[in-house]
């Protein structure tokens, strides 16, 4: 049986997601790297994996899937018994199940978007040599402070967004929270004490720690 193949690039913040899990998971697996200027024929290899041209993709013997969410999902359930439990204690109480998929809709329509464009503003754009807009900057912490807030409201009741228990919910945050720790938007963390908890507890972890190698 072939093994877990990632397509993708170890700097993208959606492919740091499936890394992650897998890391959680103490799965072995094989990081293909994916620059689609790398020339056409690898190009139309990646496509055969994810038509839409985005990484990461993924493979698992005869599975062939992607969007990062997708992906951990799929891992987390897959291999259940395996390292770290992603998914609620009780994954079969719907209840609760339902509060951690909130959590994950949370931070993929509320906080991702703004996490990831201060992440190009402060890091990225960097790379490429170009510079960073303080506007758009300004703009985008405004917006992520009011989600932060509600972060701020819910962890003063538990310990991790979806309850008492690290999940997905949490994981699904660390790689873009480990770009801004580096920026001048760290201060959004840390200056709302139990969010700064958090994030000191999530990108602690040892798998988080492997992403950053």
């Amino acid at each position: 049986m072939a093994g877990i193949k990632v397509f993708g690039h170890a700097a993208s913040i959606s492919t740091r997601r499936v890394l992650l899990t897998l890391h959680e998971k103490n799965l072995d697996f094989e990081l293909v790297h994916v620059d689609l200027k790398d020339g056409e024929h690898k190009k139309e290899s990646f496509l055969s994996h994810n038509p839409f041209g985005k990484v990461p993709a993924f493979e698992d013997g005869d599975l062939k899937i992607f969007e990062s969410r997708a992906i951990t999902q799929y891992i987390a359930h897959r291999y259940e018994g395996q390292g770290t439990n992603l998914l609620q204690p009780d994954s079969k109480n719907l209840a609760h199940y339902a509060i951690m998929a909130m959590g994950m809709q949370v931070e993929a329509h509320q906080f991702d978007p703004l996490a990831s464009k201060l992440a190009w503003e402060h890091v990225f754009k960097l790379i490429y040599g170009l510079t960073t807009d303080q506007a758009v900057v300004a703009e985008e912490e405004a917006k992520l402070a009011k989600v932060l807030d509600v972060y701020e409201a819910r962890l003063k009741e538990f310990k991790y967004l979806a309850g008492d228990t690290f999940t997905l919910t949490d994981l699904h945050h660390i790689p873009a929270v480990q770009y801004l720790l580096e920026t001048p938007t760290k201060k959004l963390f840390t200056e709302r004490p139990h969010v700064n908890k958090w994030v000191a507890e999530i990108t602690k972890r040892p798998a988080s720690q492997k992403i950053l190698q």
